[in-house]
């Protein structure tokens, strides 16, 4: 059964004026990486997915643990961070019953996450791999059309963005941004000092993964 109940999508979509109902959770995870990193991200996407498609965000957001039975109380959490990783096996296990349960996991490379998140998820799911997901994708055509892709927001490496995405029995319940980093995008305007139209796209995009998330 899907964690998003009917309940929730329908709450969703609502008067601004009446009580937020929806959170955003961060991921805490174990190893030393820093998955607090942008404490300013999530409240400004929340704040955005609010006056751009009438959801119904608390701004504040959750902090929940990876081996935590609370992660199901949320339908959407964010895992962020340019460190080290670590889920122990029971970790692992309730991660994935939480995914197979209708949760998703967005996976923000803030640059240098990736060869410890990749590993991590494999213990998530041993069978699936990360693909890079086409850019046709209706992750990247919600109420904004990415026609290329991620956005690229900090050059890191200087690579292309990439989109990858784990698919459980036909369905994404995980998705993961490499060299773009939309999370530093979603951050407060003074952080990075990023162009507008650079946090535009990334706040847009940001909005494309909840909708996705929530009407799919």
């Amino acid at each position: 059964m899907r964690i998003i109940s009917l309940l929730i999508v329908i709450g969703l979509f609502v008067s601004l004026s009446s009580p937020p109902t929806l959170r955003m959770a961060r991921l805490k995870y174990k190893g030393g990486g820093d998955w607090y990193t942008s404490p300013t991200s999530l409240p400004n996407l929340a704040k955005f997915c609010n006056e751009n498609l009438s959801t119904n965000f608390f701004i504040e957001e959750s902090i929940v643990e990876v081996g935590s039975k609370e992660i199901f109380d949320y339908s959407f959490v964010h895992m962020t961070g340019h460190g080290n990783v670590i889920f122990s096996d029971e970790e692992a296990r309730n991660l994935r019953n939480y995914l197979i349960a209708g949760g998703f996991l967005n996976i923000n490379d803030s640059y240098g996450l990736d060869r410890f998140v990749r590993i991590e998820m494999k213990k998530v799911f041993p069978e699936l791999n990360f693909i890079e997901l086409p850019f046709t994708h209706d992750i990247y055509h919600q109420k904004f059309d990415f026609n290329s892709g991620l956005p690229k927001i900090h050059k890191h490496d200087e690579k292309p963005p990439q989109g990858f995405g784990l698919i459980f029995e036909g369905r994404l319940v995980c998705f993961y941004n490499y060299e773009c980093d939309l999370g530093d995008g979603w951050e407060d305007e003074d952080v990075h000092n990023d162009p507008p139209e650079k946090r535009l796209q990334a706040l847009q995009m940001g909005a494309n993964i909840i909708q996705y998330v929530f009407m799919n």
